[in-house]
């Protein structure tokens, strides 16, 4: 007789498998933070702390501001109408005003800036690091697009590489590390986030009652961004 597997078998196999994929993800993840953040001068300590201090503030966000905004809505009328009968349904739109609130995420804006800040006490601000800033900044402008509905998409590896790149190009080997840090964390954050939510087109687009900086499509982007860029350069 042949072997056989029975479904609720392959089911607890396809559970066991995602769950030791799940700590393996996970173990990566916290070694290549450690690798980065050692690279930084931190401790694995500072680095894990950094790590659950930025994935639980990723869904805190603080409001700084709200507009209200004339949203146009499209309205389906009903099928029967005017002097005729069976006739098809008609759109219209209609006008109403609605609040936008415009916040900052604590996981992907507060916290990066907070440590990218304390990375430049250290260091000391130069225009190798400004320039590094400017052009992954005008870099990650041209790459992110707005997503209606969800808010700014940006690839995941383009970024980093970017950040990496200038830093390697535009400052000392003793401190590009830290500049690669900045440069992905401020870089991605001001061209992708910053930049966009400024201009009244995109935030029309987007249509999303919560406009957050550093949140939602940006949020992976300035996560591994700072730790790609590290390990890169």
């Amino acid at each position: 007789m042949r072997p056989y597997f029975s479904f609720p078998f392959v089911i607890m196999a396809a559970l066991g498998l995602f769950l030791l994929l799940a700590v393996l993800f996970i173990l990566v993840q916290v070694g290549l933070v450690t690798v980065a953040f050692a690279k930084l001068g931190l401790s694995p300590g500072q680095a894990l702390l950094w790590l659950v201090a930025t994935l639980l503030g990723s869904g805190v966000n603080l409001p700084l501001y709200k507009t209200r905004r004339l949203v146009r809505r499209p309205m389906l009328r009903g099928q029967f109408y005017g002097f005729g009968a069976g006739m098809p349904p008609r759109m219209d739109t209609e006008a109403e005003l609605t609040d936008q609130v415009v916040a900052v995420n604590v996981g992907g804006c507060v916290i990066p800036c907070l440590l990218s800040f304390y990375f430049l006490s250290n260091i000391g601000l130069s225009a190798g690091t400004l320039l590094a800033v400017a052009v992954t900044g005008a870099f990650c402008y041209f790459l992110a697009r707005p997503i209606p509905g969800k808010g700014i998409g940006i690839p995941v590896l383009l970024p980093p590489l970017g950040a990496a790149l200038a830093a390697l190009l535009l400052a000392p080997p003793d401190v590009s590390p830290q500049v690669a840090y900045i440069a992905g964390s401020i870089g991605t954050l001001v061209g992708a986030d910053i930049l966009h939510l400024m201009t009244p087109r995109t935030k029309a687009l987007l249509d999303a009652p919560v406009l957050s900086i550093g949140g939602a499509g940006t949020f992976d982007g300035i996560f591994l961004t700072g730790i790609i860029a590290v390990l890169l350069a």
